[in-house]
C-alpha cells in the first residue's frame, strides 16, 4: 500500500516503504516533480514493521532490528507535509544493554520535471541537476535542505537504553500559485455532523481526505480532483464534490463557484477550447502548460461544467437561502446561460461538443477516447450530444428560473422554465430507447442514437429529467444483472460490444457515478432502492483497508465475502468519491432530498 501525503499545493508520491525511488514517485508542487528520489539509507537489519497515516498530511512508520527474538534497535519515523515544505523526524531507541552507534544516509535526486513528463505522458527533458532550476519563462524553483546533511551521513550515538532524535526540513520553493487560507482539520471536521455506526469510520476518513484535498485560493477553498495525478482544480469534479457536501460544506461551494466564475471563458481560443461564458475543465501550473506545449494552463475542454455551475448554485440557494451569492454571481451565471445557447451547435436544443484543440476528444465525464460507442462497437463521431449533459442542461435552466423568480423577474423566470421544458421533451423524444428501457448514451454527428446500456441514464434521474411513467422501466434496466454488480452500476452493460470490466469507462464501476444514481432514486422517492444503492457503496468503502472509496473498481459481479476487484491506477483519495460518502449519508438520513 502507498500513502498519499498532501497539504494544499504540495504532495508526495511514495512507495510502500515511504520512499520515492522509481517510476513517477517523487515530491511534487505546482504540477512539477521537484525530487525524483528521496530515500533513507538506514542501518543494516532494520525492518519496516508498519506504516500508518493518521491524517493525509503525515506518515508514521515503525522500524526495528532484531537479535534473535528480541528487538535491538527501534526507529519511529514521522514525515509531515505542509505547503511547500516537508519535515522528517527520526526517533531512535536503543532497546539493548550495550551502546550502539548507527549511521544514516539520505539520497536526494532533483528532477524539476513537468508532471506530464514524470508520468510518461510527454517526452522527457534532458537531465536536470542541482537544487535550483530556472524555466525558459523565467519561473524559478528551488530545493533547500536544512540543516545540510553531513558529507559522510548522519552519525547517531545511543547509550544503553538510550534515545536520540534527528531531523531536517526540505523546502520546495516556487513563485507560482495564489495565496489563500485553509481551515484547520479540526475546524473543517466540526462543520459536519458526527456520524453514527456503521457510517462513522468511513465518514471520518472521507472528511479527512476532503480536507487534505483542499487547495487554498483567494476565492476560498477548492477541492483538487484527486491524489496523486489530479492535484489541481477541475471544473466538473470540483462542482460535483461541492454539490455533494451541501448543506454542510457551504464554504467549499462558495469557494468553487467564485473560483470558476473568476476564470470563466472570455474569448474564442480553439487551442484551449475557451469560449465566452464557458466554465473551465482544469488549471495546471507546470512548465509544459505555461509554455503552451500542452493546453492545460487553463483548459476549457468540457461540455458539462457550465450547466453544472448553475446546478450547484441552484442547489446552494435551495439549501442555504443565500440569495446574496446569486446576486454576486449574476454576470457569470447569465454568461453561462449564453454559452449554453452557443453550445447548441445545430439548433436542435441540445448541448453538443466538437473538439477543436489538442486536449480531450470526449468532453463529458466519461472522457476516455473510446467511451462513446454504438451497439456494434463503432466509436461515435463528433459532434456528440451526450445524454446526461442534456439532463444537466435541463436542471440548469430550472435553476436559472429559480434565480430570476427570487430576484422578482417573473417573465424571465417563465422563459427559462419554458426552455427547460423544451430540453426535457427533447430528451424524451431523442434519447429514450423503448426496447431497452433506457436512454441512449449519446447522439452522434448524424443524430444517430448510441443504443447501448450505460450508467449515464442514472444522471438523468438525478437531474429530474425522467418522467414518472419511465422510472420503473429505467430502474428495471439499471438494477438488472447486466448493469448492477452488487457494488454499483457498470459504466457499460455486460452484454455490450465494448464491455470490459477492467476498462476505464466501458464496464468498470465508478462510485460517484453510482452515487448520482442514488441521488436520483431519493429524488423520485424510491427510498428502498436508494437505500440499497447507498448500502452497497458504504460496504464497498468498508471493504477497503484504508476505508476509502477508490476512483473506480472492476465491473465483475460481487462475490460474497470478497472485496471488489481493484483497478490498479485508481486515484485514492479522489474528491468526488470522498464526497460520495457525505452525500449518501445526507440522503440516507433525510437531510436532503437529492
Amino acid at each position: 500500500m502507498t500513502f498519499p501525503l498532501k497539504e494544499d499545493d504540495t504532495y508526495l508520491v511514495l512507495n510502500e516503504r515511504g520512499f520515492a525511488e522509481a517510476g513517477a514517485e517523487g515530491f511534487y508542487r505546482h504540477d512539477t516533480r521537484f525530487l525524483a528520489r528521496y530515500r533513507l539509507v538506514l542501518p543494516p537489519g532494520l525492518e519496516l514493521l508498519q506504516s500508518r497515516s493518521p491524517r493525509p498530511d503525515h506518515l508514521v512508520q515503525d522500524w526495528a532490528r532484531f537479535r534473535g527474538p528480541d528487538g535491538e534497535l527501534y526507529l519511529k519515523r514521522i514525515l509531515r507535509v505542509a505547503r511547500g515544505r516537508v519535515e522528517e523526524v527520526l526517533c531512535f531507541q536503543n532497546l539493548g544493554n550495550a551502546p550502539q552507534e548507527v549511521t544514516l544516509g539520505l539520497e536526494v535526486e532533483p528532477s524539476f520535471q513537468d508532471l506530464f513528463q514524470a508520468r510518461g505522458w510527454h517526452p522527457m527533458p534532458g537531465e536536470r541537476r542541482g537544487l535550483v532550476y530556472r524555466a525558459p519563462d523565467g519561473v524559478e524553483k528551488r530545493i533547500t535542505l536544512t540543516p545540510s546533511p553531513p558529507p559522510r551521513g548522519y552519525q547517531v550515538f545511543l547509550p544503553p537504553k538510550g534515545e536520540a532524535t534527528l531531523g531536517w526540513t526540505l523546502v520546495l520553493e516556487s513563485s507560482l500559485g495564489e495565496e489563500g487560507t485553509l481551515p484547520t482539520y479540526e475546524a473543517f471536521l466540526a462543520t459536519f455532523p458526527e456520524a453514527e455506526e456503521p457510517w462513522d469510520s468511513v465518514m471520518r476518513q472521507a472528511l479527512l481526505d476532503l480536507r487534505a484535498l483542499l487547495l487554498a485560493t483567494p476565492e476560498g477553498p477548492v477541492p483538487a480532483a484527486g491524489i496523486p495525478w489530479f492535484v489541481a482544480p477541475f471544473g466538473r469534479d470540483s462542482l460535483l464534490t461541492a454539490f455533494m457536501l451541501l448543506p454542510w460544506g457551504k464554504e467549499v461551494a462558495r469557494g468553487v463557484l467564485r473560483y470558476l466564475a473568476r476564470r470563466q471563458g472570455k474569448v474564442q481560443d480553439p487551442f484551449r477550447e475557451e469560449e465566452p461564458g464557458k466554465i473551465l475543465h482544469e488549471v495546471r501550473l507546470g512548465e509544459l502548460s505555461r509554455l503552451g506545449q500542452v493546453p492545460f494552463a487553463r483548459y476549457y475542454g468540457t461540455v458539462d461544467a457550465t450547466p453544472l455551475f448553475l446546478v450547484l448554485l441552484g442547489r446552494y440557494l435551495d439549501l442555504t437561502g443565500d440569495l446574496a451569492l446569486v446576486r454576486e454571481l449574476r454576470p457569470h451565471w447569465e454568461a453561462a446561460l449564453a454559452w449554453m445557447e452557443a453550445a447548441d451547435l445545430d439548433g436542435d436544443g441540445l448541448l453538443e461538443f466538437a473538439p477543436s484543440g489538442g486536449g480531450l476528444s470526449v468532453q463529458a465525464w466519461k472522457d476516455s477516447h473510446d467511451s462513446m460507442s454504438h451497439q456494434d462497437g463503432r466509436l461515435a463521431e463528433p459532434p456528440l450530444a451526450v445524454s446526461e449533459v442534456q439532463g444537466y442542461g435541463y436542471a440548469a435552466r430550472l435553476a436559472a428560473a429559480t434565480f430570476y423568480q427570487a430576484l422578482g423577474e417573473r417573465k424571465r423566470a417563465e422563459e427559462e422554465r419554458r426552455r427547460a421544458q423544451e430540453v426535457f421533451s427533447a430528451i424524451q423524444d431523442r434519447f429514450w430507447l423503448e426496447e431497452k428501457g433506457i436512454y441512449a448514451l449519446a447522439l452522434d454527428r448524424r443524430k444517430e442514437p448510441l443504443r447501448v446500456k450505460a450508467s449515464n441514464a442514472g444522471h438523468l434521474l438525478w437531474a429530474g429529467a425522467v418522467p414518472q411513467e419511465r422510472v420503473d422501466p429505467l430502474l428495471t434496466t439499471l438494477l438488472s444483472e447486466e448493469m448492477w454488480t452488487g457494488w454499483g452500476l457498470r459504466t457499460l452493460g455486460a452484454k455490450e460490444a465494448r464491455y470490459n470490466p477492467l476498462s476505464y469507462h466501458n464496464g468498470s464501476v465508478w462510485p460517484h457515478d453510482t452515487a448520482l444514481f442514488a441521488g436520483g432514486l431519493f429524488r423520485y422517492d424510491r427510498k428502498a432502492e436508494g437505500q440499497k444503492v447507498a448500502q452497497a457503496l458504504l460496504e464497498l468503502a468498508q471493504s477497503q483497508p484504508d476505508l476509502r472509496l477508490p476512483e473506480l473498481v472492476g465491473g465483475f459481479p460481487r462475490e460474497v465475502g470478497l472485496p471488489p476487484v481493484p483497478y490498479p491506477a485508481a486515484c485514492r483519495p479522489q474528491a468526488w468519491d470522498a464526497g460520495t460518502l457525505i452525500y449518501l449519508y445526507a440522503l440516507a438520513h433525510g437531510v436532503r432530498a437529492w
